[in-house]
């Protein structure tokens, strides 16, 4: 691993980036029937997986569906409420926790050759494996922004039943889905309040 001998210069991001990555960005309720290339999808995992995880853990897998049959098998595992948004959307990305995500660490973390083993109990990497996915998903919804689509993350599904439909045998198991396309009619419901500066920030 190669180190630079000059530290990189950092700078601020513009203002259309900070808009279309948070200020102007909502959580979209409706898609246009324009697709979603694969090549899109896969550009979404390639911004978000050079975000940091704890010890570069990256325990979050990914799962697009976006396929009729694969629509089909995911519809009756959500909810009432976001299956018409699901089988609106052009894609729906299923974001997993792999619970064995230690196995990768002798290759992720080769600086740290004892990683794996601080992950041998069970209770401990799951812990870890549902913390860092979390976090994870949260680069991935702005990876969609900055890829000039729209996000619509959801937690309103059976998890267990979405296991067992598309995770069975496997260490997987799913945290949260995001709905992924170009903003419909009606996509946005309007701006909700945020807490202010000196209700959020403390100082010591």
């Amino acid at each position: 691993m190669t180190h630079p001998t000059e530290p990189p210069v950092l700078g601020p991001l513009d203002d259309e980036g900070r808009a279309l990555i948070f200020t102007d960005a909502r959580t979209a309720r409706t898609f246009s029937g324009t697709p979603v290339s694969a090549e899109e999808l896969t550009g979404i995992w390639e911004l978000a997986k050079w975000a940091p995880t704890a010890g570069n853990t990256q325990p979050m897998r990914v799962l697009y569906v976006r396929s009729d049959d694969g629509r089909r098998r995911l519809l009756p595992h959500m909810s009432e409420g976001n299956r018409e948004k699901v089988a609106a959307a052009p894609a729906t990305a299923v974001l997993a926790m792999d619970t064995d995500f230690h196995e990768s660490l002798p290759r992720l973390a080769p600086h740290r050759p004892r990683t794996k083993d601080r992950f041998a109990d069970d209770a401990v990497r799951r812990e870890a494996a549902r913390y860092n996915t979390i976090l994870q998903a949260g680069y991935f919804i702005l990876a969609v922004r900055a890829a000039g689509l729209a996000a619509g993350p959801m937690q309103g599904f059976d998890g267990d039943g979405v296991d067992g439909e598309f995770f069975a045998g496997t260490p997987l198991r799913s945290v949260l889905l995001v709905n992924i396309g170009h903003p419909g009619p009606a996509a946005w419901h309007a701006r909700q309040e945020r807490l202010a500066d000196d209700e959020v920030i403390s100082w010591a």
